[in-house]
């Protein structure tokens, strides 16, 4: 008979604001509770350094190495904390995703590195602690990412309706779950939060427009959103998987030059109006891939909370219910780390992936290295 086994998984985002924490059982029947949730904000240093070196690309290997152990203990913080009050020799392990630095799953010497030591996790909370889960399959041919799509799969797929789960961090991806029990397909779609949060910051100095407000208010300009919209990454054929190496200031600077030279030139709302349309827009796209109509779609993620980024989601699509996953029955802020509690519980049981259909991997992959305490 299976045995009640509690796990913990961590993960800081694309969007760089915080370490999501969840405490999680796992009942004899596999079923999921969350005991306990939360997020650790990460200081401004760490957060500016983690944002330095992923968008203007400046590494120093000094800097990494500290950056990587200072990450390393606030993940531990974080552990300690959301099983504070709680026997933590009973956990069996943490899943720790990490903080991603760089994606490059498409070059000749592919690689993916997400930092904060799990020596240090390990040695600061007394728990196994399981990391690096995308370079295994990275080495059998993925991209290594998304890997939450299997988790959709495991707990959301409904054999009644075609679904979606949409995960808006600071990029954005799609889990694509037929009623029909097709293989799961999932990939990133571009830009989640990222760009917006990137542009709320250089002009209303806030790390994020609340509910989309700031966006709400400004006009759509449906040059720019085509230009936008014109980038080949949206129209690639899956598997694939981006990042803010890709989608970023520099990115997007680029494209404001090309269209201001044919148009006039727009105030920065109405830029920001514009970048919510573009992240609602191919997301909406995405659904194209999917063999069946989608029925029921379910958001998660920070951008679960942008009130406007919701409308425009579901304005694009039109004849198809777009809620959070609290319908589902987990908090949208929480779904990642969950996620990383269950893949760390599947790689403590040795127990393998098939991501072909979502990374494009060539083979059944052990996501996670484990450090013993």
């Amino acid at each position: 008979m299976n045995e009640t086994e509690y796990f913990i998984g961590l993960i800081s985002g694309t969007s760089s604001d915080g370490i999501d924490a969840s405490l999680v059982e796992f009942d004899q029947q596999q079923k999921i509770n969350v005991l306990n949730t939360l997020c650790l904000p990460l200081p401004d240093d760490v957060r500016n350094n983690v944002v330095d070196m992923v968008t203007n690309k400046t590494t120093c290997f000094e800097k990494l190495g500290e950056l990587h152990i200072k990450l390393g203990k606030l993940f531990a913080q974080a552990a300690n904390q959301v099983c504070d009050g709680f026997d933590k020799s009973k956990i069996k392990a943490i899943g720790s995703h990490g903080q991603t630095i760089f994606h490059q799953p498409d070059s000749e010497h592919a690689f993916t590195l997400q930092i904060g030591c799990a020596a240090t996790i390990a040695r600061l909370t007394g728990v196994t602690t399981i990391a690096d889960f995308r370079s295994s399959d990275i080495a059998a041919g993925g991209q290594g990412a998304p890997l939450a799509p299997a988790f959709h799969d495991a707990v959301f797929r409904s054999g009644e309706k075609t679904r979606a789960i949409v995960n808006i961090g600071g990029i954005a991806n799609v889990t694509l779950l037929t009623k029909d029990n097709s293989p799961v397909l999932g990939f990133d779609t571009g830009p989640g939060n990222g760009l917006m949060d990137a542009w709320t910051e250089c002009h209303l100095h806030k790390p994020y427009d609340e509910n989309g407000d700031w966006a709400r208010g400004g006009e759509q300009n449906p040059s720019l959103l085509s230009e936008l919209l014109a980038d080949p990454y949206i129209k690639r054929i899956p598997p694939k998987s981006t990042g803010k190496e890709a989608f970023n200031l520099r990115w997007l600077q680029a494209k404001l030059e090309s269209f201001h030279r044919h148009h006039n030139q727009l105030d920065a709302q109405d830029i920001q109006t514009n970048l919510a349309h573009f992240t609602a827009a191919a997301i909406a796209a995405s659904f194209a891939w999917c063999v069946d109509k989608v029925e029921d779609v379910y958001v998660c993620g920070g951008g679960a909370a942008n009130g406007f980024l919701m409308q425009l989601l579901q304005d694009n699509l039109p004849n198809t219910p777009v809620q959070t996953t609290r319908a589902l029955g987990i908090h949208p802020d929480y779904v990642e780390a969950i996620t990383f509690a269950w893949l760390a519980k599947k790689r403590l049981a040795g127990e393998g992936l098939n991501l072909t259909s979502i990374t494009g991997s060539t083979q059944a992959v052990y996501p996670g290295a484990v450090y013993l305490v």
